[in-house]
Parts: C-alpha cells; structure tokens; sequence
C-alpha cells in the first residue's frame, strides 16, 4: 500500500474540514472530487474568472448527491480578506489553488497578475492563521527557478525571475515562510511542474501547451511551437498533483516540513518535438482522421524557461509523494476523458 492510499484510508475513516481556493478550476476540481470522494467536508471559493461552473457540475455527478451534500460553495474573489476568512473558518487544512497562473498573460498585466497572486494569496494566508489552520498548503510553480541552469531542478538553486509571474510566485513563498516563522502558521508550497489533466481550458491566449494542442488535433488544426522544439518540461498528470496536496496537508509535522517548498512533477524531462510526437501518435490511435501534418515553429517567446525538470527527491522523502502517471499513461487518459465530452477539445464553460 502506498502511503497516498493509507492517508485516503485514514481520512476516510475520520473526515477532516478543507477548504479549497480556486475550487472550480482545473487543479482545484480535481482535487474536490477526490476529497469528496474520500467523505471530506469541502469549502471551496472561485470567482469563475479562469474556473467553470461546469466543472463543479462534473465533480457533482462524479461523486454523486449523498457525498455532493458534503460541499459548499462560495462564489467570491481571494482579494477580498472577508471572504477568504468565512471560506476558511471550521476547517482543518486551507488548499490554495487560486491564482493566475499564466506566465505571458504576467507579461502582459502584471499588475492583475499581482493583485491576484500576491495581495489575494496573502489574504488567504492571513484568513489561515486567524482560523487556526492545521496546515497552509499552497500552489507554488517551477516558474521560479527563472534562468537557473542546472537540471533538474533543486529547490535552493534559484536564478532570476524571467516573468512577472514568476516572481508573484517567489513572493508568496516568502511570505509563507515569514508565516510560519512569525506566526507558527505550518506551511508547505508546492512547485508544480507543467501540469495536465481533465478540465484544462483548451481556448484563450494564454491556454497551456497541452489541452491548446489537444484541441488542435481534434479540430485537424495545425501545430505551433515556439522555438526550434527542444525546449524541455516536466509534465506531470493532474491526479499526481491531487496526491502532492493531500500528502502535503496531512504529513507529519517536524522542522523540515514545517515550511517547507517542494518540486512536484514526475522527474522526467520532454522536449515539446518529443510531446508532440508522443500526443500525434496517441490521438490517431483514437480517431484516425486527426494529429496528421508536422507543427509550425515560431520565435520563441519572452519569459519562457528553456529547460525544465523536478528533482521530486525531497518530496518523495517528506511526503511519501510517489507520481503515478508517466506521459504516455497520462496523454492517454486526457484523451479518452477529451473523447467522452460532448464536444471534444473545445472550450467547456
């Protein structure tokens, strides 16, 4: 038995309090359902700005009506203090998934990107500590690794920030550790590799590689990759980053974990010619008549990291944290949950 599946069985068998930020987006339903799932009691906020309705609607007839009964949920925008603080009061552990997660839309307006990450995730943490939270468990991004380097990555080898984003999010763990310093709040960051999964928005400007090349090669649209294709991430699955969050809430305090910011990926590095090949084949596996043609390479964009992979050693050993789903094992769920939507690799609203 793995240590992720002993902490399911615990909690299952005595039900804890959580309250989740961002709860209608990608990373945060996912994380609902498998809560609710185990018989958790869930809070969850959103402002619906990046997160659907319709993915709470997924979660809903997922889990069913007898486990749904076991969510609320508040409508309501992380840079208003009093909210966060009624989202968090009565619960155990705080998940905070909000923010704007996108490195050029940072480029673009960095000042909503701020306000958002920095000013709304201190709120949240702020609201954490006057509820008495067990634990602060935080969305933090490999973003902040900035022009390091070295590969893999390893959490106390930092570079310069390359994007506004980048350093909202180097901001919030410093934060988090005066937290913990000054206020004995436990937090812990996660840095989340290129993360993929059910319920990614496929559509927009600022649509991540992997659910905005999937919705491509469903529609027999053409390909493009910025730069000459060997720039390199670590995709890890969503449901491995459903696993970091609730290993991270419920291991064991001691002075390491106590403020902790640790890698979550899957420690393997692909190129995006590599992704791309890896996704044409899988698609045409399932509908034959798409993923044809080669990708089109444009200049590569300000603010992108060339290279990019987690050494996930220091969670594997405090956490127990152990991925799941390797590439192929991951593109191939994506694409059959893609394929069961009603309109596969469009916008899901």
């Amino acid at each position: 038995m793995t240590v992720y599946q002993k902490r399911l069985d615990d909690l299952t068998a005595e039900p804890r309090d959580w309250t989740v930020t961002g709860v209608a987006g990608f990373i945060g339903s996912n994380i609902l359902q498998r809560l609710l799932a185990a018989g958790q009691r869930v809070i969850g906020i959103d402002n619906f700005v990046t997160g659907s309705r319709r993915n709470l609607q997924e979660v809903e007839a997922e889990v069913g009506p007898e486990r749904w009964r076991n969510f609320r949920f508040m409508e309501g925008d992380i840079r208003d203090l009093a909210k966060c603080q009624a989202a968090c009061k009565g619960s155990d552990f705080v998940l905070h998934q909000a923010a704007l997660g996108s490195v050029p839309l940072s480029i673009d307006r960095p000042d909503e990107t701020h306000a958002v990450n920095v000013t709304g995730f201190l709120n949240v943490m702020q609201a954490a500590r006057d509820c008495q939270i067990r634990r602060f468990v935080y969305a933090s991004s490999c973003a902040v690794y900035g022009d390091d380097a070295g590969s893999p990555k390893i959490e106390d080898r930092l570079g310069r920030s390359l994007s506004p984003y980048a350093t909202t999010k180097r901001i919030d763990e410093l934060y988090a550790d005066v937290f913990s310093r000054c206020y004995g709040l436990p937090t812990i960051g996660l840095r989340y590799f290129n993360v993929y999964g059910s319920r990614q928005d496929p559509n927009g400007t600022y649509a991540a590689v992997i659910p905005k090349w999937m919705a491509a090669f469903s529609q027999g649209e053409a390909i493009t990759i910025y730069g000459d294709g060997k720039t390199s991430r670590d995709f890890c699955f969503v449901q491995d980053v459903v696993q970091a969050n609730i290993l991270a809430a419920t291991a064991p305090i001691s002075g390491e974990v106590g403020a902790a910011v640790l890698n979550i990926g899957t420690g393997t590095e692909t190129s995006l010619n590599e992704l791309f090949a890896a996704m044409r084949d899988i698609v045409v596996q399932e509908k034959a008549d798409s993923g044809q043609g080669e990708p089109i390479y444009k200049d590569f964009r300000p603010g992108d990291v060339r290279y990019s992979c987690a050494d996930i050693s220091s969670s594997r050993r405090l956490l127990g944290y152990a991925p799941a789903y390797d590439l192929r094992k991951g593109l191939t769920d994506l694409v059959a949950w893609d394929a069961a939507q009603e309109k596969p690799g469009i916008a899901r609203t």
